[in-house]
């Protein structure tokens, strides 16, 4: 039989990539819990992401990306966080957006060109700054308190963002601000210079290496050209599985401890390795139930995004569903393992104390839990009006 992380995979190509993601998640697991313990930001993660072309999986073909589809983006990011969750989960911000803009085409051609080309030729990044710690998640419809002043040629942006992902090694990001003049809120491309400062705040419980600190804005130019309307065509949000791929796939790594673990440890009052014991087997079982309803839902919910171009504004329901079961049997499969395992997993020398703190952050990334469970409520009520 073959192993459960290959159970999507659908062509050679897709098998081509998906190893050489594997090649670096075990180099990236080797780094991950130094990272973890410093709470640092692992460069030389991104470094070998650039040179390895991962970078521009999502990119348009015709700039010299693999324009990957959502299925395979979900594959490929499952991959990675089984090595390291927080670089998975960092970069997923990053290749997840690029696929947005070249489903919507929000931003002008020309912006979204130049991204691409950057990409390609130097390893540029993209990611959308809008939180702020007193409108809370942009997910829930807080006005940011971050402000865009009209000045000659452009406008004048200061506020400052938390949950600013990847902003170590950002040179241009996006950020939200609202326009007193105009009473609206709107997005702006800014490229990072002497007015921009990261103020390094990010010491977390989980997802210690994302470089999430907070990001504040003095006065930063912005041209008119760069100011992003936002128009385009509507999603559904898909490019957001990267999310949930990233927690299903540090449930795989704690699948995998727990099982290798219950074949190989013998207390010395057994004639076998703890694998035997019933009790035992029927953990093992409990987390197949999980991680295999879990997956099925997600791809799923992204083979539908691929196919359904037409249809994917509907596909909310579906895609916050397939978030929403995939974090939470992802806790439920670390809990698990770390049962299997007994008191060891607490110890910092194994990596599963580090999953059972990663996959948690998964219940703070959008959709959140009672967001998915009103939208799926609404579209019931609606069914029946």
């Amino acid at each position: 039989m073959g192993r459960i992380i290959d159970q999507y995979i659908r062509s050679e190509q897709e098998r081509e990539r998906a190893d050489k993601v594997e090649a670096l998640a075990a180099r990236f697991a080797e780094r991950a819990a130094a990272h973890d313990r410093e709470g640092s930001f692992p460069h030389e993660n991104f470094a070998d992401l650039h040179e390895a072309g991962y970078l521009k999986v999502t990119v348009p073909s015709e700039f010299g990306g693999d324009e990957v589809s959502l299925h395979e983006l979900v594959t490929l990011q499952e991959r990675l966080a089984y090595g390291d969750g927080s670089t998975a989960l960092a970069v997923g911000w990053h290749i997840g957006q690029v696929l947005h803009l070249r489903t919507t085409r929000k931003w002008p051609d020309r912006l979204f060109g130049e991204l691409c080309q950057a990409i390609v030729a130097d390893g540029a990044m993209i990611n959308t700054f809008a939180s702020e710690a007193t409108s809370g998640s942009p997910s829930r419809g807080g006005k940011p308190e971050t402000t865009a002043t009209r000045v000659d040629g452009g406008w004048l942006i200061t506020g400052r963002k938390t949950f600013s992902t990847l902003s170590p090694i950002l040179d241009r990001f996006v950020v939200t601000a609202y326009l007193p003049e105009e009473e609206t809120t709107a997005d702006f491309l800014v490229y990072k210079n002497e007015r921009v400062s990261i103020i390094e705040t990010w010491d977390t419980i989980g997802m210690r290496g994302t470089g999430s600190h907070d990001v504040v804005l003095d006065n930063v130019f912005a041209s008119d050209d760069s100011r992003i309307t936002g128009k385009g065509i509507d999603d559904g949000g898909g490019w957001m599985l990267h999310i949930p791929a990233c927690y299903i796939g540090i449930a795989l790594a704690a699948r995998d401890f727990a099982v290798n673990f219950a074949q190989t440890y013998r207390p010395n009052h057994l004639q076998g390795p703890i694998a035997e014991l019933p009790i035992v087997q029927q953990s093992i079982g409990q987390m197949e139930v999980e991680l295999r309803t879990a997956r099925s839902l997600l791809y799923e919910a992204a083979g539908r995004w691929d196919q359904e171009t037409e249809n994917r504004p509907s596909l909310r329901p579906e895609l916050g569903l397939a978030k929403y079961v995939a974090v939470n049997n992802a806790i439920k499969v670390v809990d698990i393992a770390m049962r299997i395992v007994g008191g060891a997993s607490l110890s910092k020398t194994l990596p599963l104390e580090r999953y059972y703190r990663d996959v948690r952050a998964g219940l703070h990334n959008p959709p959140m839990d009672n967001t998915v469970l009103n939208t799926l409520a609404a579209a019931a009520l609606n069914e029946q009006r």
